[in-house]
C-alpha cells in the first residue's frame, strides 16, 4: 500500500477484524495496551473498538507528552513568564495544561505573560533572533519523537551565540514509562490491568528503533508489536499480538516497516546524546517520580538552560483529588470511570491533563466514544412507534 486512504480501508479492516474474532480463543481475555496517545486517538476516531471481539480489550497507556507533564512543570514555565517577564514560546497543547492556582499558561497569558505558540523549536530561536533585548525561552516538551528538533535548535544557538535564547527541557523517554508500568504496578492495579502486550509507538521508535523494546519482550514475556497510526496499522497489530499470546511467544514485531528500522535514526540518537543526559529523576503524572527517565542539557551547553539561567527550583504539586487521569494512565482505569468526566471535565475545560490534547484518552473518548457509553434502549428498524414502545 501506498497511500494513505489504502491504510483506512474500511473492507480491509472488517476483513481483519474477521481474522482477530477467528483467532481469539473464547476461554481467555486478551488485554493489550497502546502505550502511545497516538494509537489511543486513532481507536477511538476510527471506531476499531467495534470491531474487536468483548473478550479482547484495550487499555490506554500514558504515551502523551502533554497528558504526563506533571503541574510542577507547568507552574515553573509560568513562573518564567510571570515573574521573570521572559518571552515564553511552547506548542499548542501545552498552554491549555492545567497548573496551580487555577492556572494555565493560556490563563497567565491572559493575565498580561507574554507566552506564545509556535509549531517548531526553529521559531521560538527565530524570536530570540528577532527579540535581542528580551529573554527567549522554549518550553520543551515530548518523547524521543520532539527530542531532536530541540537539541538541533540549542546547538544552533551555541554555533551563533544567540545569548539571550535557552530551553526548559521536560523531554521524557518512553522505554522507562514501560518499565514503570510493568515494575512500578500495585498488586491490586496489576490485577486490573493485567496487561499481555504492547502496541508500541510508532513516531517514537522511528527514532529510537525496535530494539530498545527487546528487553520487556524478554526480561517481562510480554510481546510489543510497533504499529503505525492508522487504524490498519492497529488492527494489523493487534492480530500479531494475538497470535503471540495464542503461540506462548513473546518477542518484538514491528507491523510499521515502512518507517521503523531496528537500530532507528542514528544521527537522531548521536544529537540527542551530544546535547542531552539522563536525570537522575523526573516527575511524571500519574507515574509519580521515576528514575533515568527523562533528559536535561549536558554541562557544556548548560548556559542553554533554562532552569540553570533562571534558578528555578522544582516543586512537586498534587493533582486535583476528583481527577482520575493518574489511574488512566497507568492503565488501571478508563475515562468513564472518572465521576468528572464529561459534566466539569471537559475539553473546553479541561480539570486534568488527559483532557487537554487530543491525544489524551479523556479527550479521545469525550470526542469519539463517550455515547457508546450511554445503553440502547431499542434498534433502530425505522418503526417509531415500536422504538417509543420499547423505550417506555
Amino acid at each position: 500500500m501506498k497511500y494513505i486512504d489504502e491504510f483506512r480501508n474500511g473492507e480491509t479492516a472488517r476483513h481483519i477484524a474477521e481474522r482477530i474474532a477467528a483467532e481469539v480463543r473464547p476461554d481467555h481475555q486478551y488485554r493489550f495496551m497502546e502505550f502511545c496517545g497516538g494509537h489511543t486517538h486513532a481507536i477511538s476516531r476510527y471506531g476499531v473498538l467495534e470491531l474487536l471481539p468483548k473478550n479482547l480489550r484495550m487499555i490506554h497507556g500514558p504515551g502523551c507528552p502533554v497528558c504526563v507533564l506533571p503541574i510542577g512543570r507547568v507552574d515553573l514555565a509560568i513562573e518564567l513568564a510571570l515573574k521573570h517577564e521572559v518571552i515564553l514560546c511552547t506548542y499548542g497543547d501545552t498552554m491549555r495544561v492545567p497548573a496551580s492556582d487555577n492556572l494555565s499558561l493560556i490563563k497567565a497569558k491572559a493575565q498580561g505573560a507574554d507566552i506564545r505558540m509556535v509549531y517548531s523549536a526553529a521559531d521560538a530561536l527565530k524570536l530570540a533572533q528577532e527579540n535581542p533585548d528580551r529573554e527567549v525561552v522554549f518550553f520543551a516538551i515530548g518523547f524521543e519523537t520532539t527530542t531532536p528538533p530541540t537539541a538541533l535548535v540549542i546547538k544552533e544557538a551555541a554555533t551563533r551565540h544567540i545569548k539571550n535564547f535557552s530551553v526548559m527541557c521536560s523531554h521524557v523517554l518512553t522505554p522507562p514509562a514501560i518499565r514503570a508500568i510493568l515494575d512500578g504496578a500495585s498488586e491490586e492495579e496489576l490485577k486490573t490491568a493485567e496487561i499481555e502486550g504492547f502496541v508500541g509507538p510508532a513516531h517514537v521508535s522511528v527514532v529510537i528503533g525496535s530494539d530498545p523494546y527487546a528487553r520487556f519482550a524478554e526480561e517481562y514475556k510480554k510481546p510489543v508489536v510497533i504499529a503505525g497510526f492508522e487504524p490498519l496499522d492497529v488492527l494489523q497489530a493487534i492480530l500479531m499480538l494475538v497470535r503471540q499470546v495464542n503461540e506462548g511467544r513473546a518477542e518484538v514485531e514491528n507491523e510499521f516497516i515502512r518507517a521503523v528500522t531496528p537500530a532507528g535514526n542514528q544521527r537522531a540518537q548521536a544529537l540527542m546524546d551530544e546535547i542531552f543526559e539522563l536525570r537522575d529523576s523526573f516527575e511524571w503524572r500519574g507515574l509519580g517520580s521515576m528514575p533515568k527517565s527523562a533528559l536535561q542539557i549536558r554541562e557544556a551547553y548548560r548556559e542553554f538552560d533554562a532552569e540553570h539561567r533562571f534558578d528555578l527550583r522544582y516543586k512537586a504539586v498534587q493533582d486535583n483529588k476528583a481527577c482520575e487521569c493518574g489511574a488512566i494512565l497507568r492503565g488501571v482505569k478508563e475515562p468513564r470511570d472518572c465521576k468528572i468526566f464529561g459534566t466539569v471535565c471537559t475539553p473546553e475545560n479541561p480539570i486534568g491533563s488527559c483532557m487537554v490534547s487530543s491525544e489524551g484518552a479523556c479527550a479521545a473518548h469525550y470526542t469519539y466514544g463517550r455515547f457508546r457509553d450511554i445503553p440502547v434502549v431499542a434498534e433502530n428498524t425505522g418503526n417509531t412507534a415500536e422504538a417509543s414502545e420499547a423505550a417506555a
